[in-house]
This record gives C-alpha cells, structure tokens and sequence, in this order.
C-alpha cells in the first residue's frame, strides 16, 4: 500500500502543453507514472508524446479515468485549474504553481470541503512514490523504494534529506512536499496520518520551517496520534524577527513562529530533532538500526 500516489493513479496534467508542464511530464512519464492524459484549453485533440490532450479535465475523467490531477498552469489560472478538477470528480490534486493569491486559496479551501478530492500545495515539488511514480518537480535519480516517508514545506531540503538516505541505502515510502505558502490544500497532520496508517512506512522525517504554528500543531498531532519515530528539522532558525524567507508563509510575526518555539514543541512531543540538517539521514538510520 502507497499513500497518495499508487498502482491505481491515473494522472492528468493540466498544464501540459507548455514548457514547463511538457517537460516534467516526460520525466514522470521516465519515473513510470501512468499519465493518461492532459489538458490546455484549445489545445483539444493534440498530444505529446501520445498522451492525448482534452480541452477540459471532465473530459479526461470520462474517457481516460483520470482520477490525480497535476495543475502547471501560471498562477492567475491556478484557482480555476483547481475548481476544475474539483468539480470533475478528481480525488486528488497536486498543484505545484508558485504565486497563487492567498485570497484565492481562501475560496480553494473552501470548495474542497466536501468535495472528496484531497489537494497537495500550491508551490510545492509535489510527489514521488519510489516504484509507482511521481507528480511534480522532484529529480528521478535521488529516490530509492523504502520505508521512510518525508513530509517537507523546503523544497529544496525535500530533496537533500532524500538525496542523504537514498546514499545510506534507505529508502522511501513517499516523499510530499506539502508547500510552504501560508494555506495549503494539506498539512503535515494531513500527511502524518497517512503515514501512520500506510504499514510500508516504518520512520517519519518532517521538515519545517519558521512561520505559523504548523509545526506546533503537528507536535500535538505526534504526541496523541503517532506511535513511528519522527525526525524533524526546522528551517530558517537564524533568520530575524519580520524577515521572510523564501516562502510566503516562512515568517515571524506578534512573537510566534520561531524555531525555538517548534524545536521545544516537537521535543515534548517525543520527536527527534536535529539541529544540522547533514545528520538527518544518520539520524534516520540510528533510529532504524541501520550501519
């Protein structure tokens, strides 16, 4: 058993036809990912690489059974990709488009409420399952199939953390980057059940950052709900009071957010928490008895 992504996904990318959406296709299509199909407004009836192309996404659903969605449209169309997906039934979406308005993700989170779809990000790398795929902008080559899933808000430490334990010969579940804007369609306690629940992830690594009390909710969330080891790091710990760091949401604001904060937080909650985060897989590997 995969959480998320698995043998039944069939992804539609919304997006594909550009630069951006063209080539993070191929390498998913590189990675084994069942793309069955994807979709440009106006662009019906085309294809790449013979993966046809719908003018909507309720035309994928009907004829190939899409039931993932990837969005790669630019931003000012983003919210309307996702209604989209929602609407045609689409049990989960992965948007990756950085720059979506937070008064837009207001109304996003909102129509998902009783949609049944679950939404990854915005402005995230998205998600890879070792062995089934992925949907998003993670490289090919740093997975290996294993027993750790990794929940991340960094990009770029999504992949570092990952890189480390592919090296040590430990692999992963499914790796999320869940996306570091202020609201996101899913967050670390979302991803944390699932891995509680997914008897092929043995050990959890959870990246975090400055900002918000995300990290705080998830300590709560590991203390009543998670029995896996957890190691987590928190980025941006040097970072000043109002300063904003790369992501929207990674910010300090009215005396809350620092990583002093999330590392005392996630401690009580029985987390291991590594300062450095070249230990991260070591730490890993202690937990599981790893040489």
């Amino acid at each position: 058993m995969a959480i998320l992504l698995d043998e039944k996904s069939r992804v539609v990318i919304q997006g594909i036809t550009g630069s951006e959406g063209s080539f993070h296709t191929r390498e998913a299509v590189k990675m084994g990912t069942s793309i069955v199909a994807g979709v440009t407004p106006g662009k019906g009836g085309a294809n790449l690489d013979g993966i046809p192309v719908y003018d909507g996404v309720a035309e994928a659903v009907e004829k190939q059974k899409a039931n993932v969605a990837g969005i790669l449209t630019p931003a000012a169309f983003t919210s309307d990709a996702v209604f989209e997906a929602i609407e045609a039934g689409v049990e989960l979406i992965i948007c990756l488009t950085e720059g979506v308005p937070v008064q837009e993700m207001i109304k996003v989170k909102q129509a998902l409420k009783g949609s049944g779809a679950r939404m990854i990000g915005p402005n995230c790398p998205g998600i890879t399952t070792p062995g089934v795929g992925k949907v998003g902008f993670m490289p090919n080559f740093i997975h290996k199939k294993g027993n750790v899933g990794v929940i991340s808000r960094s990009g770029t430490l999504t992949y570092e953390v990952i890189w480390q334990l592919t090296n040590l010969g430990i692999g992963q579940s499914t790796s999320v980057g869940i996306g570091g804007d202020p609201i996101v369609g899913s967050g670390f306690t979302d991803i944390l059940a699932l891995f509680e629940a997914d008897p092929e992830t043995e050990a959890i690594v959870m990246i975090g950052e400055i900002g918000g009390t995300a990290e705080e909710e998830a300590a709560e969330f590991i203390r009543s709900q998670v029995k896996k080891p957890v190691v987590s790091f928190i980025a941006g710990r040097t970072a000043p009071p109002g300063r904003r760091m790369g992501h929207a949401g990674a910010i300090i604001s009215g005396g809350r957010g620092t990583a002093a904060d999330k590392f005392k937080a996630l401690e009580n909650a029985g987390v291991a928490v590594e300062r450095n985060p070249a230990e991260i897989g070591q730490r890993i590997a202690e937990i599981l008895k790893i040489k």
